[in-house]
């Protein structure tokens, strides 16, 4: 099985961890990323979005050094809003993983990957067993919904283990390290199944 080619990825690390399919609001105002989101808009390409170590997501004279995860998401721009004069307003979705064989920084301080894909999951519908935790995830979106929240882009995939269990990653209270390790298993049913037993333990579903 030949090994995915590898790519440059311009980088944008913050405190968050980004799914497959996820949507992704941010307020940009960094030269740095003011470009970047300006090079995607222009050319249509995405940029990769990895999660924080150590470090901050603005440069910080004296801060500590960044540090981020190797495996990461792709992001693709869905609308800018250029509402304030220098400063944007993006909306994004999560494409596919990445993982990071080596980076640098560019004077400007952006972040560039030597990236590869990373496969994505397997299209397996969820197992009898995590039914309620499907149910559930279509009760807390209608619940969000009448609250006037919409944290999840169209189309819904209840029939889709990864997708089920990649919603629930997103709105679940827990670490960001932990949030990673899931976004990382290369099996949706095991991810799914990790967030069952956490739903179960806390009397959710």
């Amino acid at each position: 099985m030949s090994q995915p080619k590898p790519f440059d990825l311009p980088l944008f690390p913050l405190q968050t961890v980004l799914f497959p399919d996820g949507l992704l609001t941010l307020k940009v105002f960094e030269a740095r990323y003011l470009d970047l989101v300006g090079s995607c808009l222009r050319e249509g390409r995405t940029f990769g979005v990895v999660a924080l170590k150590q470090g901050n997501e603005s440069r910080v004279a004296g801060g500590p050094s960044v540090v981020f995860e190797t495996v990461g998401t792709l992001a693709e721009l869905i609308d800018v809003d250029s509402a304030q004069a220098g400063i944007l307003h993006v909306r994004c979705r999560g494409t596919r993983r990445f993982g990071v064989r080596n980076s640098r920084q560019e004077s400007d301080g952006l972040w560039i990957a030597r990236a590869a894909s990373v496969p994505d999951d397997a299209p397996v519908a969820p197992s009898e067993s995590a039914h309620d935790t499907v149910r559930g995830l279509a009760s807390a979106i209608a619940t969000l919904k009448a609250q006037g929240a919409e944290p999840f882009l169209e189309p819904y995939r209840f029939d889709s283990a990864g997708w089920v269990a990649n919603r629930w990653c997103e709105i679940l209270p827990i670490s960001l390290a932990a949030k990673q390790k899931l976004m990382e298993l290369p099996d949706a049913q095991v991810r799914l199944q990790l967030v069952d037993e956490f739903l179960r333990s806390k009397g959710v579903v």
